[in-house]
């Protein structure tokens, strides 16, 4: 028996006896290594044996990851031999595979040994040999090579990480990494992994010929998407700008359509994919455009090509009435046959009714369609399909119908006129005066115009003393009515601003500051400012300032009082809270609108001194609703505030004004470590670009540095620049209580 087949048989027992029992495979690889390792002079089949095993195994899933990892660094030396001296494809392909599912085992065991030089060395040469390939290999090579790409730019972009305390449990991503690795700095990891990010992407940016390695790059680029947040938009936006069609404009032969079919596929799942797992993702818009846009490309390019024939230009064998429709013949159809009207009188159904059809003239509508709504949605359609030129010629005969009913009135008026005249015995025609015709309104009303003015013209007209006629009035509304109307007015105009958010694109068009137009565009912002000079100046004056009870915003809100402007308020609230991250400038807005109104009371609540100082030592009246609002809308805010959440420092820099209250929110904000630096951030940015609020801050962050131990050392740098006497009064004090202690021991 040839020595080749017998040695193959002894492997495919071992490889069968690991399928059944994922156990046995770090008992089988040392034993199978020495068989197709590089020392083993192995013939080619047996190699091809070993890759496809190898490549088989580290993919299973059947062990666990602990184990694979102390068997990938054993397999190095045979990877590296296959890459280097061996020529078969097969082989290659499967030793590249393989490399893919042992780079991210030896990524994390270098990172727990950074002493293990020898191992990584046989890393970086397999993954430079695989780099190598990635752009002139055969096809099916490539794809390997893009596989491993993916797993290398996987393994070296930041990841989550999920507990800290237990690293093995963790992804593999450079976030596990130490910045000063001896061997796998972090930098050149993040720099590696952006470069191979863009050698993808140019993938599918270029040649379409090779469908396979096409589509393989998406399914990988769906993959980062998924696990990698860090670099998803970059992905998604370079897939937004990318031509699935692109071959559509080479000779459509089917081998191309197949490929064109291929790839739009492909790129339709994975946007999909994209949409489903994040619904509410901010480039979702875009994704379905681009969906829709692809459709019809789509359309356009396979419909074109699966048509029929085009008709001929001319008919050919005449204007046949069976082919008219089909050929497109330019022939006046036939006038409709209509049925005459009957003699005697005519009633508005004869009038109108075309069809000579008993069926359709017995048509009661009424009885087809008592919801009248329905006969309503109907008719807008109906009217849409009917032909323009068949509804000319309806209306055409109709009006010729009433002009025939018309001249046969008047000569039946006249003939009836003649046999009056003839009956009471007037045979001089000169001196007969037919009865005037009674006049229509316009006529009457013209008359009465170039009449001279008199006081007894009413005596004249008949029936001119009728009483005006009014309608009757309506009941009171309870207070539990209007406070129900209040509010469904509200929720309609926050509907509406709902509506305009959504259609309404954002506006690059600079503001025009209080005195601009309220709703001058009709865009989010116009109904944004509506709603806020509604909440803020509708009652400007109206509130009883004696009633009211303590608010926790230190304000005064009235026990079930129905004010509009309150609701309004509640409203303006809840809907920037929906998605206070987009509607950040509403907020602003609206607080802004609430600072004007404050001040604008203040101007005449400070003339008789019963204004209250701020702090910034401006008056402002004691009632205000600007500052509750800005304490409400924080306190609702900061839970929901994290530590990355910049847009929390243009919120605290655009609203109008700050005092001690709303500052000392980012005291308690900074009790959470991961906002520390958010909320010096805030602090620092007030203190260079609002000077009234210097001192203010200054004092929060004096209180921050000593209830705060954690906030210290942020505190400190800013404080050594604005208040260094207060550091070196906390260093004397420490100074001196380490000394007083020092005198107090006594040697035993």
């Amino acid at each position: 028996m040839n020595p080749a087949a017998q040695t193959l048989g002894q492997l495919e027992s071992a490889r069968s006896l690991a399928l059944g029992d994922g156990r046995y495979y770090p008992t089988i690889i040392p034993g199978v290594l020495p068989i197709i390792g590089p020392n083993s002079n192995a013939s080619l089949e047996i190699r091809r044996w070993g890759a496809d095993f190898l490549a088989e195994t580290f993919a299973s899933p059947a062990w666990p990851s602990d184990a694979k990892e102390s068997c990938a660094l054993t397999v190095l030396p045979t990877l590296k031999e296959y890459l280097t001296t061996v020529d078969d494809i097969n082989v290659i392909k499967s030793a590249v595979q393989t490399a893919a599912s042992v780079y991210p085992l030896v990524y994390r065991h270098i990172v727990a040994d950074p002493h293990d030089t020898q191992n990584w060395q046989h890393m970086l040469a397999i993954k430079s040999n695989v780099l190598r390939r990635m752009d002139a290999a055969p096809p099916g090579v490539r794809i390997c090579c893009v596989k491993f790409v993916q797993q290398v730019i996987l393994v070296q972009t930041p990841g989550m990480i999920a507990d800290p305390r237990r690293p093995g449990q963790n992804d593999i991503s450079l976030a596990l990494v130490p910045r000063d690795h001896p061997l796998i700095p972090y930098a050149n990891l993040e720099a590696e992994a952006s470069g191979l990010l863009d050698r993808l992407l140019d993938i599918i940016h270029g040649d379409h010929s090779d469908a396979l390695l096409v589509t393989a790059t998406l399914n990988g680029l769906g993959m980062l998407i998924q696990r990698r947040p860090s670099i998803a938009n970059k992905i998604l936006s370079s897939v937004l700008n990318f031509n699935a069609l692109k071959l559509a404009n080479s000779p459509l032969t089917p081998k191309t359509k197949v490929l064109i079919r291929s790839i739009e596929r492909t790129t339709k799942a994975l946007l999909a994919n994209v949409m489903k797992r994040n619904p509410d993702g901010p480039l979702n818009i875009r994704i379905d455009q681009y969906l829709q846009r692809m459709q019809r490309m789509r359309l356009d390019v396979f419909d074109e090509s699966s048509r029929k024939r085009p008709a001929p230009a001319e008919p050919t064998d005449g204007l046949d009435a069976a082919k008219r429709q089909r050929l497109g013949a330019n022939v006046p159809s036939p006038a409709p046959s209509v049925p005459p009207l009957p003699s005697g009188p005519v009633s508005y159904r004869e009038l109108l009714l075309l069809t000579p059809d008993p069926g359709a003239a017995n048509l009661d509508v009424q009885q087809m369609f008592p919801d009248s709504n329905v006969l309503l949605r109907l008719i807008v359609p109906i009217l849409q399909s009917i032909d323009e030129v068949k509804l000319g010629n309806a209306i055409n005969v109709v009006r010729s119908r009433y002009l025939d009913l018309q001249s046969r009135a008047t000569a039946q008026a006249a003939a009836v006129s003649t046999s009056m005249a003839m009956s009471d015995g007037i045979d001089d025609e000169e001196e007969y005066e037919p009865d005037f015709e009674p006049e229509d309104a316009e006529q009457m009303v013209n008359r009465l115009d170039s009449a001279p003015p008199d006081d007894t013209v009413a005596e004249r007209i008949p029936d001119s003393h009728l009483a005006p006629y009014k309608l009757p009035e309506a009941p009171p509304l309870t207070a539990e009515e209007i406070q129900k109307y209040g509010d469904m007015t509200v929720q309609r105009l926050v509907g509406m601003l709902s509506a305009a958010d959504e259609a309404t694109p954002k506006s690059k068009t600079t503001k025009g500051g209080f005195n601009r137009l309220a709703a001058s565009n009709f865009d989010r912002d116009s109904w944004v400012t509506i709603l806020a000079r509604l909440a803020t100046r509708a009652s400007v004056g109206l509130e009883d300032p004696e009633e009211g009870i303590k608010s926790e915003y230190n304000g005064v809100t009235k026990k079930g009082s129905f004010a509009l402007s309150d609701r309004v308020r509640e409203a303006l609230h809840s809907y920037i809270m929906y998605d206070w991250r987009r509607r950040i400038d509403a907020a602003i807005i609206w607080l802004n609108e609430e600072w004007l109104n404050d001040r604008i009371q203040s101007e005449g609540v400070g003339v008789n001194g019963n204004a209250a100082m701020n702090g910034h030592g401006n008056n402002v009246p004691s009632k205000g609703h600007y500052f509750r609002s800005v304490l409400k809308l924080l306190d609702s805010i900061l839970p929901f505030v994290e530590g990355t959440d910049k847009i929390l420092v243009r919120f605290m820099s655009e609203i109008a004004e700050v005092n001690g209250d709303v500052l000392r929110r980012m005291k308690k904000m900074a009790e959470d470590p991961e906002r520390i630096d958010l909320a010096v951030m805030v602090l620092q940015y007030l203190h260079l670009l609002k000077p009234p609020a210097r001192d203010i801050c200054v004092e929060v962050l004096t209180d921050m540095w000593h209830t705060n131990d954690r906030a210290k050392p942020s505190a400190r740098k800013l404080l050594s620049k604005w208040r260094p006497e207060i550091l070196e009064q906390e260093e004397s004090n420490m100074k001196t209580e380490s000394a007083n202690g020092a005198l107090e021991v006594k040697p035993a």
